[in-house]
């Protein structure tokens, strides 16, 4: 399996070279698209309260700065099927005017991976122009984070847990088989429709454990934590150049789920089990968000809006704001973004094969 570094010096270089292709493409073609007077529609297939809505309200602003024309940036949000809804919308549409495009999530991506017979779409038909890393904090109330040990998080294993689960089949499956490696009992409570759902569960005290895309964690869970009402119990990681899992960079002093593994007995961080956790945690967060132009975007549109990315990156601020609202990891374009697409829609067949037998003994849901 292709594993995607994330890396500033691997990220730079692809940048570099995508930069100058994508010149070649623009003066090739003319000078790009002008989208003055114009609307751009940027569809989100979540509700307006989770990490790709924070992402997507981040960046359409400088978009629309950074396009030709200045044009307006609208996010619609068309939740539903867990984002499958959005996505074989956008399926159906055809380049017209660069006026649409679509930003997936990788609650997008695992039902593709998966093969979920209610997948409609093809990532090979679609043109990508921003690929975002992420992480991915979980969290829990005070007096339940007291009962670890530590690392060890073997307190926890008498406790009855519900968990608000966007579906079986989405980025929610990284967690619920982390917290079953750990011994915990998590009911999930399926069919919210966006990560922000399920926080706000976690705060009407409705659920009694949750995690979070960075984003939405910085924004949204940030402001309980400092309040004393939530606990960060772990990170998902991130991965070195050898592709070994460390602290996320933008929470360097919390634990990772393998440290959190390690200290506890009965979860093992080698074998099947962990193969496939971590093959779905690289497919679904060094890449997880991406912005895609919809199938038969022309070089020239690929070009302007790949150059728009760029220059928002090379703002001054970009470093400050960005790692604010979206954490430090990174932003990709051109062939970075590529490569980052390749490394999100795929995984090995024994990491597929070891999730859909667990999906059908955990949840009923055959996927064969």
């Amino acid at each position: 399996m292709s594993i995607f570094k994330t890396t500033r010096r691997v990220a730079v270089s692809l940048v570099a070279a995508a930069a100058a292709t994508f010149g070649l493409q623009a003066n090739a073609g003319g000078h790009g698209i002008d989208l003055a007077g114009k609307t751009v529609e940027w569809i989100i297939p979540f509700s307006e309260t989770g990490g790709s809505a924070k992402w997507a309200n981040f960046y359409a602003p400088l978009l629309s700065e950074a396009l030709p024309g200045q044009p307006t940036v609208v996010v619609k949000f068309m939740p539903g099927a867990g984002s499958t809804k959005g996505a074989n919308f956008f399926q159906e549409q055809s380049y017209e005017d660069g006026t649409l495009i679509f930003g997936s999530s990788g609650s997008t991506q695992f039902p593709y991976l998966l093969g979920d017979p209610r997948v409609k779409f093809e990532y090979a038909d679609w043109n990508v122009v921003l690929a975002s890393g992420t992480g991915g904090v979980a969290y829990l109330p005070p007096e339940l984070a007291e009962k670890m040990d530590g690392l060890d998080a073997s307190g926890l294993q008498d406790t009855d847990f519900i968990y608000g689960n966007q579906g079986a089949t989405r980025l929610d499956l990284v967690p619920t088989l982390a917290w079953e490696m750990l011994g915990l009992n998590v009911e999930s409570v399926m069919g919210i429709k966006g990560r922000g759902d399920g926080r706000l569960m976690f705060e009407r005290g409705e659920a009694n454990i949750d995690y979070q895309t960075s984003s939405s964690y910085l924004s949204g869970v940030t402001p309980l934590v400092e309040a004393g009402t939530a606990v960060p119990m772990m990170t998902w990681g991130a991965l070195d150049d050898a592709g070994n899992i460390v602290r996320d960079p933008t929470f360097p002093d919390t634990p990772t789920f393998k440290e959190v593994c390690d200290a506890t007995e009965g979860c093992e961080t080698s074998g099947e089990k962990w193969e496939a956790w971590k093959a779905f945690f690289i497919a679904g967060f060094p890449a997880q968000k991406m912005v895609f132009l919809p199938q038969g975007a022309t070089a020239d549109a690929m070009a302007t809006y790949t150059a728009a990315f760029e220059a928002i990156k090379a703002r001054p601020d970009f470093a400050e704001i960005s790692g604010k609202r979206l954490g430090k990891y990174p932003q990709m374009t051109g062939a970075a973004a590529e490569t980052a697409k390749a490394s999100a829609t795929k995984v090995s067949p024994e990491a597929k094969a070891f999730i859909v037998n667990w999906l059908q003994e955990k949840y009923g849901v055959s996927l064969n």
